[in-house]
């Protein structure tokens, strides 16, 4: 299994620094107080649809950004003028048009004057809109210079990347009749797949967590069996115990997991690139694999127990099972039909599935073992998500973690450790999305509550697990809260998870006086079978 364990080890680090913002589409408005404002200059920046017509028959649509001067765009299609555009001349609009526009938009192409210059002469020459293509790919935010008075503009001017251009020009130059729409919607306050992101987020901590208490219980039950028929010593079921494959965080590797991730964050933050891209799929694939393999061996071993014992030993997996032999491939085949056609419109359902399977058995695989460990683990967890997403901007210029949720730099729709769902309703698109850390990481201790409830036989009620699990879903839920509260803006989902998660554990524990046992041993003092047995024996003399 040493091929196996070492697939685990490079995917969960690599789940970890992958920890975005839970929102992948990109701000609709947004407030650059770096932009300077003055009267007449002073609009937020909104991104803008294009709509175009060609002949009549609807077209493409394309994206721009408005400007900080001139009239604001409408919100709603239906109020949205369709107005025919018309191709400058001169081309860049530094000089008054040749002919008069009577309420054309007027496309200009970028450069040679002020971007106010050029809405000031298209307003005079009677333009209803100003489209200025710019010279690269990105868009770039229209701004007024500090010293300009000529601020009476009541158009809207809109920039459009360098490809929009390109094919409103090529359609223009064939002499066809061109209408354009332009119009900014905005984004519904909740969208339906938030809920089922919550939804998925809490289902895949609660079926994990089970998976583990089960385990766990099972693991006790044979311990009791071996300690009351004498048949193994106290060092031999220790043994058993230490082979069955669960990695036990400590103290120690906590803060270093931490900082091994901010390592690879700012690695792959600098390296940001479609090559690079392709290796994080490579290496999830590879999790991915190991993830779902185990957890459909886990749930048909239950039905082909003979075939599900380790039998058969195979170069660098070590001693397997039949049941495993004919999983494998298939999962393999599943991984590799979505890395192929991971671009398609679907292609989230198998990334969701395999990224559910990962966290699944890791969760299975990795315990906490009380609850001291725990506190430093979300602690530092809880820092790292704030410093990369808010105070690296102040050493980086721009978010961290947002940049490397969302891909930018490099030509793909971000990275792949993500569970990610369409919004269903929003006229904008995207994704909402959600990191494998703000799940991983709080499923580490909700897991770990559940096990001690378990082996305590503490009611449903009366234990931890319930109420870690909501306070975990209530932390989750005041995320996207917040997340709309700061219209899309990206916030660090454990600084909402963590305070109520580990907030609630720490303060049950102290009100049931289970506090010390919770932080240092992690499990309640049971006796001995064996010395049940003795008491028993010493009755019957």
């Amino acid at each position: 299994m040493g091929f196996l364990r070492f697939c685990w080890f490079i995917s969960t680090i690599v789940v970890f620094f992958s920890d975005p913002t839970p929102v992948a589409a990109g701000d609709i408005v947004h407030d650059d107080k770096f932009a300077p404002k003055k009267p007449g200059c002073e609009n937020d920046f909104v991104l803008v649809k294009v709509q175009t017509w060609v002949d009549d028959i609807e077209g493409a649509e394309f994206v721009g950004v408005g400007a900080r001067f001139g009239t604001t765009i409408v919100s709603k299609e239906k109020n949205a003028n369709r107005t025919h555009l018309t191709q400058s001349d001169p081309r860049d609009c530094c000089s008054p048009p040749t002919k008069k526009l009577t309420g054309d938009v007027i496309m200009v192409t970028r450069g040679h004057c002020k971007f106010t210059t050029k809405a000031n002469i298209a307003q005079a020459a009677g333009a209803s809109a100003v489209l200025i293509i710019n010279n690269e790919r990105e868009l770039y935010k229209m701004v007024c210079e500090p010293d300009e008075t000529d601020l009476d503009i009541h158009i809207p001017t809109v920039m459009l990347p360098q490809d929009a251009g390109v094919e409103l020009e090529r359609l223009v130059s064939n002499r066809s009749s061109i209408s354009v729409q332009l119009y900014s919607p905005r984004r519904p306050v909740v969208d339906i797949a938030e809920v089922f992101l919550w939804l998925m987020a809490v289902g895949t901590i609660l079926c994990a967590s089970f998976w583990s208490a089960w385990s766990a219980h099972e693991a006790a039950i044979e311990h009791d069996k071996l300690l009351q028929d004498f048949s193994e010593d106290l060092s031999n079921a220790k043994l058993v115990g230490a082979s069955s494959g669960i990695v036990e965080v400590n103290t120690k590797s906590a803060v270093l997991f931490v900082i091994v991730a901010s390592c690879f964050l700012v690695l792959l933050y600098k390296l940001m690139s479609a090559w690079f891209i392709e290796l994080l799929v490579v290496i999830f694939c590879i999790g991915g694999v190991e993830g779902l393999q185990t957890c459909i061996v886990a749930l048909l071993s239950r039905w082909f127990k003979q075939a599900a014992q380790p039998s058969i030993k195979v170069a660098l997996f070590g001693a397997v099972s039949y049941l495993t032999l004919a999983v494998l491939p298939f999962c393999i085949a599943f991984a590799v039909v979505w890395a192929v056609y991971r671009e398609y419109k679907f292609a989230w359902i198998g990334q969701d599935i395999l990224g559910i399977a990962l966290i699944t058995t890791v969760l299975q695989i990795v315990h906490v073992p009380n609850l001291k460990v725990g506190t430093v683990l979300l602690g530092c967890a809880f820092l790292y998500d704030i410093f990369w997403v808010f105070i690296s901007k102040k050493l980086f210029h721009e978010s961290v973690m947002i940049v490397v949720a969302r891909g930018d730099k490099s030509g793909e729709d971000g990275i792949p450790m993500l569970l990610k769902i369409p919004r269903m309703f929003d006229p904008w698109g995207g994704f909402s999305i959600i990191g494998f850390g703000d799940i991983l990481l709080p499923g580490l201790l909700i897991a770990f509550s559940l096990r001690y409830d378990w082996l305590a036989k503490k009611p449903i009620r009366a234990g931890y697990f319930l109420w870690a699990m909501l306070a975990y879903g209530l932390g989750l839920l005041i995320t996207y809260v917040a997340l709309n509260l700061m219209d899309g803006h990206g916030q660090p989902a454990l600084l909402y998870i963590v305070p109520f998660t580990l907030g609630t554990f720490l303060s049950l524990g102290k009100k049931r006086g289970d506090l010390g046992i919770l932080w240092l041993s992690g499990e309640p003092e049971r006796e001995c079978p064996h010395v049940r047995l003795g008491h028993s024996h010493a009755q019957d003399e």
